[in-house]
Order: structure tokens, then sequence, then C-alpha cells
């Protein structure tokens, strides 16, 4: 990470992850640039990536094609710190899997998440 020393916004920084780069600042509420990724963003995308991971993984293991996968992750605040992280996964297969089969999954890749399971708040899973 290295911080930009931009005049026009002071938080603006550049975050380094494996060969990509990505312009970060603070979130707009604190004065940062809202076209720019914040902490905040970064955390729960992280949730919803990994999450994602595993789903996709468990998904492979029972020989089902997952055509597309999405999510709207939103995490609520209380000012200080994070209260709860909610994922809302929408999947879409080649040929339909029973529901039960794709909670059991979307289930799996919550107990896996290594990031979810290091969390102090609770992360809930809400497939759409």
């Amino acid at each position: 990470m290295v911080w930009d020393a931009d005049r026009d916004d002071l938080r603006a920084h550049t975050v380094h992850l494996a060969k990509q780069r990505l312009a970060a600042s603070s979130a707009p509420e604190f004065g940062g640039d809202a076209d720019r990724a914040d902490p905040e963003e970064l955390f729960v995308a992280s949730i919803s990536a990994c999450h994602m991971l595993w789903f996709l993984d468990f998904a492979r293991r029972e020989r089902l094609r997952v055509r597309s996968y999405s999510d709207e992750p939103e995490g609520l605040m209380d000012g200080r710190r994070f209260t709860r992280v909610v994922l809302r996964p929408a999947v879409e297969f080649d040929e339909g899997p029973e529901a039960g089969l794709v909670a059991a999954l979307h289930e799996r890749a919550h107990e896996a998440c290594f990031i979810a399971n290091s969390l102090s708040c609770p992360v809930e899973v809400r497939p759409r």
C-alpha cells in the first residue's frame, strides 16, 4: 500500500494486491473520494469473495455447472465497528439442482470461509 499524497484527497492511496493496483481512499462520509474503494468496502468484498470461492468449489465437487454468480453484500456498522455483514448471492446453474442442495452448499461455504470464521460480527447469507 502506498499513500498518494494527493492534495485534493489527503486520504488517497493505492493498494497493491498481487500484480494489480487499486485506487483507494476513505469512505466519502469521512472525506474520501467516492470513486475510489474504501477499507470498509474492501472488508465486505473480501467476505463475499471468500464465500463465493468456497461455494463454487463445493458446487464443482457436486458436479454442478454454475452459469453465473453475483452478490450484493452489505456491511452494517454502528459508527465504530461492523455489527453485521449480509451476503445476498444469486446463483444460476446450467441445470437447476434441488433448492435444498443449494442451501447446503451456501451453508458449507459459510462454514469454510476463513474470513467469516475470524470475525466478531455475524455474517448472514441470504440467497436471492
